[in-house]
C-alpha cells in the first residue's frame, strides 16, 4: 500500500547500542491474529470486540481505521471523547506492524499505555519520565517485533538515533495526536511540532495521520500543509457533544457559585479551571473547608506534587482538581461529570478542549462557565503585554486577539450554546433548541434596560475628569467615604452616592459590561484609567439605549440528557459496583476507569447479566477484562440479587 520511492538518509545517523537481554515486559499479551477473515468490517469488529469489548464503531472510526490499514495519509477531527485513539490503535493489530504515535504529554502517554495494557494490547511508551531500566525494556520490546504501538514525544521522535532505530524496524506509519499544535492559527502552537514535517522525507513511503479534537477549517488547512500530507483523507466529525449541558452564569460570588455546582455532583469527579495560580490554591482550600476532597494544580508547583495530584485524581482518591490550563490534556478519566470555569478561557478551542474532558464515556455531564466582562479585559492585557515584549510572533498575537473576540461572543446570551460552538467549527446545527444549555432551558436572565444606570456611571467618569480607574469610580457611585475620596473631596461631586445601597460586585459588573460593549474605554498599562468615547457621549445625550445583563440567573433545571441516561439503572447497585471497581483498581495499582468505565457499570446495573457470555455483551468488556474481572462481578451481582 505504500508508494515506492528512494530512501533518503536519516538525519544524524548515530549508532544505537543494543541493550542487554532482558525478560519480556510484565504484561500478558494476547497473540495478534494475522490470518483474519477476508471481510474488513468483520476483521475490525473482531479486534475491537476482543480487546476493548466494543460492539460497534463510532461515526468516522471505520473510515479512519481503513485509511490506516491502507497506508493513506489522513486528517481526523473528532471532539474529545469521540474515539480518536481507537483509529490509530486498530490498524497496527490488523497489519501486524509497529506504528508510532506522537503524543505531547508524558501523563497522556502513561494513561493511554495503562488502558492499552489493561486490554492486553502490545504497546510501549518512551519518555523522559522513565528510568534507564524502563527505557531499555521498552526498546528491547520494540526490537522483539511483537510491539504494535509506541507512544513518544515529538522531541524524542526527532532525535537522530531514535529515527535510525525506527528505520531499522521498518516503521512506515506515524500518527500525530493533538495535531493542532502544529498550526500558528491554532490555540496551542508548539514549534517542535513543525519539525514533524521531516518524517515524509526521512521515511520513504511513510503514511502520516493527524488527529485533533479542536480545529477550525483554517487550522485544518495549515495542518495538511505543514505536515506535507499527500492527498489525505479528511474526516471531520460532529463537534456537538449532545451529552454535555452548557451553562454561562454571571460571576458574582465565585466561591459560593463553584460550591453550588460541585454540590450537584458530590462524590463524582469534577475539574475547576481558574485563570491564575493563586486562584486555584485559594479555591481548593475553600472547597476542602466545605468537606470536599480537592487539590490545586498549576505549573508553579513542584513536579512531584503535580504528579501526585494527577495520579490521585486519576485513581479517584480526590473528587475535585482546581487547576489552570496546565492540567487536563493528560487525563484520560472518562467519568468526569462536571467541568467548571471560574473565569472565561481565552479561546473557544481551549473551552471546547477543557469541557471535552467531561462525559467522555458518553454519559451526561455539566459544564458551567462563570463569566465576568473583567475576564475579557484581563486576557486583553496579557495579550498586549506579550505583543509589546516581542517574545510572541505578531501572527500569533493577532490570532490570540481574534480567538478572544470569538470566546466573548459565545458568552453572550440569546443563542443556543450548542449551536454557537458547533457553528464556530463550521458545522451549523439543524435545530437551535438543544434543551441542554441554559439558553434553551430558559434559565438565562433577559437583558434589561439599564440606560439610566449607564448614564450615572458615565457621568461619574466625567466628574472625576477621566483620571481614575474602575474601583474609584465604583466607590464614588456607591457613596463610600474612604481616605482617597475624602482627600480628593470627591464626596462633593454630584454623582457621589448615585448608586448607594447597591452591592459592589453588581456595580463593578455593570461598569465592565459597559467597557465590554464599547460604551466606555479603559486605558492599558499597570494603572488603567476609565475614559469616555463617542459611544459614551451618545448614551449621555439620550441618543442610545443600553441593555445590560443582570447578575442573577434563573433556577437550574434538570435536562433530558440527565433523565434518560439513568433509565432502568438500579442506582444502589451502581454504587455497589463502583465500590467494587475502586477496590479492584487499588489492588492492581491502576485508575478505576481502567477496570471499567461508568458506562459499563451503568449497563451492568441495568441489565444485571448472570453468565460470562452475557458479560461479553456488555459495552467495554473484552476477552482480557472478562478473564480478569468477570467472575468477580458476576459474584457481586448474584449476591446483590440475593
Amino acid at each position: 500500500p505504500y508508494a515506492l520511492r528512494p530512501k533518503p538518509p536519516i538525519p544524524i545517523p548515530i549508532p544505537i547500542p543494543l541493550p542487554l537481554p532482558l525478560p519480556d515486559p510484565p504484561v500478558t499479551l494476547l497473540p495478534v491474529q494475522l490470518t483474519q477473515p477476508a471481510d474488513l468490517d468483520e476483521r475490525i469488529h473482531g479486534i475491537i470486540k476482543r480487546y476493548w469489548g466494543f460492539e460497534d464503531l463510532r461515526p468516522l472510526q471505520r473510515e479512519a481505521i481503513q485509511a490506516g490499514i491502507e497506508g493513506r495519509d489522513s486528517l481526523l477531527v473528532l471532539p474529545t471523547g469521540g474515539g480518536k485513539s481507537l483509529c490509530y490503535q486498530v490498524p497496527p493489530l490488523l497489519r501486524g506492524e509497529l506504528a508510532i504515535v506522537v503524543s505531547p504529554l508524558i501523563s497522556l502517554m502513561k494513561d493511554q499505555l495503562d488502558g492499552l495494557l489493561a486490554c492486553g494490547y502490545p504497546a510501549a511508551a518512551i519518555h523522559s519520565g522513565m528510568g534507564a531500566l524502563g527505557k531499555r525494556r521498552a526498546f528491547d520490546f520494540l526490537r522483539t517485533g511483537r510491539c504494535r504501538l509506541a507512544l513518544v514525544s515529538p522531541e524524542r521522535l526527532l532525535q537522530g538515533p531514535f529515527l535510525q532505530l525506527l528505520e531499522q524496524l521498518g516503521v512506515r506509519s506515524f500518527s500525530i495526536d493533538e495535531a493542532h499544535c502544529i498550526s500558528h492559527w491554532g490555540h496551542d502552537f508548539r514549534p517542535e511540532y513543525r519539525k514533524l514535517a521531516i518524517l515524509k522525507d526521512a521515511f520513504a513511503g511513510t503514511c502520516l495521520h493527524a488527529y485533533t479534537a479542536t480545529a477550525t477549517p483554517r487550522v485544518r488547512r495549515d495542518i495538511v500543509e505543514q505536515l506535507g500530507l499527500n492527498d489525505p483523507l479528511e474526516l471531520i466529525g460532529k463537534f456537538d457533544r449532545e451529552n454535555l449541558v452548557y451553562r454561562v452564569i454571571p460571576r458574582q460570588e465565585m466561591k459560593q457559585q463553584v460550591l453550588g455546582v460541585i454540590d450537584r455532583h458530590r462524590g463524582e469527579a469534577a475539574i475547576v479551571y481558574c485563570i491564575t495560580r493563586a486562584e486555584t490554591e485559594r479555591l481548593a482550600a475553600f472547597l476542602e473547608r466545605q468537606g470536599i476532597s480537592a487539590e490545586a494544580y498549576h505549573a508553579g508547583l513542584e513536579r512531584e506534587r503535580r504528579r501526585r495530584t494527577q495520579d490521585r485524581f486519576a485513581r479517584a482518591e480526590i473528587e475535585v482538581v482546581v487547576a489552570t490550563v496546565a492540567f487536563g490534556m493528560g487525563i484520560d478519566r472518562s467519568d468526569v461529570r462536571c467541568v467548571v470555569h471560574a473565569g472565561m478561557p481565552k479561546s473557544i478551542e481551549h473551552y471546547q478542549q477543557e469541557t471535552g474532558r467531561a462525559g467522555r464515556d458518553g454519559l451526561e455531564a455539566e459544564c458551567v462557565l462563570l463569566f465576568s466582562p473583567a475576564d475579557t479585559l484581563r486576557w486583553k492585557s496579557l495579550i498586549e503585554r506579550s505583543a509589546h515584549s516581542g517574545e510572541v510572533p505578531e501572527p500569533v498575537v493577532r490570532t490570540s486577539r481574534r480567538l478572544l473576540r470569538e470566546m466573548r461572543r459565545y458568552c453572550s446570551p440569546g443563542r443556543c450554546r450548542h449551536a454557537r460552538l458547533s457553528e464556530y467549527f463550521g458545522q451549523p446545527l439543524a435545530s437551535s433548541d438543544c434543551q441542554a444549555c441554559d439558553v434553551c432551558l430558559g434559565e438565562c436572565a433577559d437583558l434589561v434596560d439599564a440606560t439610566e444606570t449607564a448614564r450615572k456611571i458615565l457621568s461619574c467618569v466625567a466628574r472625576v475628569d477621566q483620571r481614575f480607574g474602575v474601583m474609584h469610580v465604583v466607590n464614588v457611585l456607591r457613596g463610600l467615604r474612604n481616605q482617597q475620596i475624602r482627600a480628593l473631596d470627591h464626596q462633593q461631586l454630584s454623582t457621589f452616592g448615585l448608586l448607594e445601597g447597591r452591592p459592589e460586585k453588581e456595580v463593578l459588573n455593570q461598569v465592565y459590561q459597559l467597557i465590554d460593549q464599547g460604551l466606555l474605554s479603559r486605558t492599558g498599562g499597570d494603572y488603567p484609567v476609565l475614559k469616555l468615547n463617542p459611544a459614551s457621549l451618545e448614551v449621555l445625550r439620550g441618543q442610545r439605549k443600553v441593555l445590560l445583563l443582570p447578575v442573577k440567573t434563573g433556577k437550574v433545571k434538570r435536562t433530558r440528557v440527565e433523565k434518560t441516561s439513568w433509565e432502568g439503572v438500579d442506582r444502589q447497585l451502581f454504587e455497589h459496583l463502583r465500590d467494587l471497581r475502586t477496590e479492584l483498581a487499588g489492588r492492581r495499582g491502576v485508575p478505576p476507569y481502567v477496570v471499567f468505565s461508568d458506562r459499563t457499570l451503568r449497563e451492568l446495573a441495568r441489565r444485571q447479566p448472570t453468565t460470562r457470555a452475557e458479560l461479553l455483551g456488555i459495552h467495554g468488556i473484552g476477552e482480557k477484562k472478562l478473564s480478569e474481572y468477570g467472575d468477580t462481578f458476576l459474584s457481586a451481582l448474584e449476591q446483590y440479587r440475593a
